[in-house]
């Protein structure tokens, strides 16, 4: 494992127990936001980064019974947190990390990334590994509850040019990856950007 990967791992490790109880109302937030991958029926999509799994729930509500829903985290005690929530069952959960997944190429229909962006060692790299694993035409959602000023504000940062959140930064970085960014909206109450996987 390498130190960036050790480094998210131990930041997630030490927050994992309490982490819902940090963030208790954000559940319609998720829900609006994998509202918006425009899901169907019986496809399959995977939660990147998964965490405590509160994405899951609102993925299989999408996708219903006959869908396939995966969640990923590099974690072990966050996907125990998300097994204590019940959220296991919504969804597959995997202990894998997102830069190398352990599925195959186009074999799913959309990827949601939670506060995935800043905890990538290789984004460019790793966004194409997301990219990897959709189908041409698929779709990815990167959402936060909290839009870029107000998370920066949280932790007592200035927000500065080279953030990758930035559309500026994103757009181009997506492109890079195999993605085309089709919406941008980052707002006091939420950060959400889409992209279509290119043929």
């Amino acid at each position: 494992m390498s130190d960036d990967h050790r480094h998210v791992q131990e930041f997630f490790t030490a927050r994992a127990a309490d982490w819902d109880a940090r963030f208790p109302d954000d559940g319609p937030a998720y829900a609006a936001a994998v509202a918006e991958l425009g899901l169907r029926e019986g496809d399959r999509v995977l939660d990147a980064g998964c965490g405590t799994g509160r994405a899951l729930t609102p993925l299989r509500a999408a996708v219903g019974a006959s869908g396939v829903v995966l969640g990923a985290d590099l974690t072990p005690a966050m996907l125990e947190a998300a097994v204590a929530a019940g959220r296991n069952r919504d969804g597959r959960l995997l202990l894998a990390d997102v830069a190398a997944l352990p599925l195959r190429s186009g074999s799913l229909d959309a990827v949601f990334g939670a506060g995935l962006i800043a905890h990538l060692p290789e984004p460019e790299r790793n966004l194409g590994e997301l990219g990897r694993v959709v189908r041409p035409g698929g779709a990815l959602a990167l959402f936060h509850p909290v839009g870029r000023a107000a998370l920066a504000a949280r932790h007592g940062r200035q927000l500065t040019p080279d953030d990758l959140r930035a559309e500026r930064n994103l757009r181009p970085l997506l492109t890079r990856s195999g993605w085309h960014m089709t919406s941008y909206v980052d707002e006091d109450d939420r950060f959400l950007v889409l992209a279509v996987r290119a043929d």
